[in-house]
């Protein structure tokens, strides 16, 4: 593990650490137990957040949920830095179409609710 350069972003070094786990047989054997994992994982967190622990718990929480959704991506072969690069452009292309919709109606964001930029959210899925 330590050959594992800690400068790669946090997305590719997991993939890294659960690859060479997984070449001596640290990793689930099928992609059930991965699901179970994730479901786990994120009961943790939503305790740790009702419990109102400490900060730093609740972080570590959402590290290991995060790290289980870069083990799924590994058993769907699939690179979970791509999938959030695609995701993050599909949140600014739906977003700007909120702000084009907002400034069409000579408004500023801040002065919108939710409820109407939700709206908003749903034409732009639409259509898509």
């Amino acid at each position: 593990m330590g050959e594992i350069a800690q400068a790669l972003p946090a997305l590719t070094r997991a993939v890294k650490l659960q690859k060479r786990a997984a070449r001596v047989g640290f990793d689930w054997d099928t992609i059930n137990e991965v699901w179970e994992k994730l479901e786990e994982e994120l009961s943790e967190l939503k305790a740790a957040f009702a419990l109102k622990v400490e900060r730093d718990k609740v972080e570590e929480e959402l590290g290991d949920l995060l790290f289980c959704c870069v083990n799924l991506a590994r058993h769907l072969t699939l690179d979970p830095e791509q999938a959030l690069r695609r995701t993050n452009a599909k949140f600014e292309r739906r977003f700007g179409y909120i702000e084009a919709r907002v400034r069409e109606s000579r408004r500023e964001l801040t002065q919108v609710g939710l409820k109407e930029l939700d709206a908003y959210w749903e034409a732009a899925k639409r259509d898509e």
